[in-house]
């Protein structure tokens, strides 16, 4: 629910959202593979996909004609939105509609990815692992729920099982009023800013950046280096 919370509406010409970078790369598989078998790939990829199954049919959470085509990196656009976690809440969207997060600055968008890797490796016991993240540069403008002043608000709480529900509240308003997001103080970075755009069509001009790799070598904190 937003009653009482305030909506701004505000531009932000540069937020920072990171993915793998296995996101960007062609499959392994293309060297392997001739064209019949590149076509039954994707047939296959057509037909298990869950971004291009809501693309071509929509979901009961995502109508297919929300979905963005014709502009840099819409497929990265589009997946967020469909590829949500299964049987899982986020912070402000659930299992059947995903969010496209970002941060004012790299360090806050790494605080919370390195956060939730950490938190995957050590449900694991062993923290080995070296992952490398894109910067992906969009832009935001329209309304937005604002609780950067409301850092006590439930939807914050750093225990996903208080915050994940709360902030869930919030989103389902928030896209019935066509509010665009949310815009909230980082929960793993202090002083940090994020986003949860709630439509496709609110992430505009999305661009890449630098590349950078995260290893972890038996420890919760990863070292971090640009490699592009």
């Amino acid at each position: 629910m937003i009653e009482g919370l305030p909506v701004i509406r505000e531009a932000f010409p540069r937020t920072v959202r990171l993915v793998t970078t296995a996101r960007l790369r062609d499959s392994v598989l293309l060297a392997l593979v001739d064209q019949a078998e590149l076509d039954a790939l994707a047939e296959i990829e057509r037909a298990t996909s869950q971004r291009l199954i809501i693309q071509e049919r929509g979901s009961p959470a995502l109508d297919s004609k929300e979905l963005i085509h014709g502009v840099p990196h819409a497929t990265f656009v589009n997946a967020a939105f469909a590829n949500a976690k299964p049987r899982e809440l986020n912070r402000f969207n659930g299992p059947d509609r995903g969010a496209w997060y970002a941060a004012l600055a790299v360090e806050t968008a790494f605080a919370e990815v390195q956060f939730h890797l950490t938190d995957f490796l050590a449900r694991t016991g062993v923290f080995e692992a070296t992952v490398e993240y894109a910067e992906l540069f969009a832009s935001f403008a329209g309304e937005f729920v604002d609780l950067r002043a409301d850092r006590k608000h439930r939807a914050l709480s750093p225990d996903p099982a208080v915050g994940y529900p709360a902030g869930n509240l919030i989103a389902d308003s928030a896209r019935a009023k066509g509010i665009n997001g949310v815009v909230y103080p980082s929960v793993r970075h202090d002083g940090g800013t994020c986003f949860a755009a709630l439509f496709p069509h609110a992430v505009q001009s999305v661009t890449q950046g630098d590349v950078y790799r995260l290893v972890w070598a038996g420890n919760q904190s990863p070292a971090v280096n640009k490699v592009s």
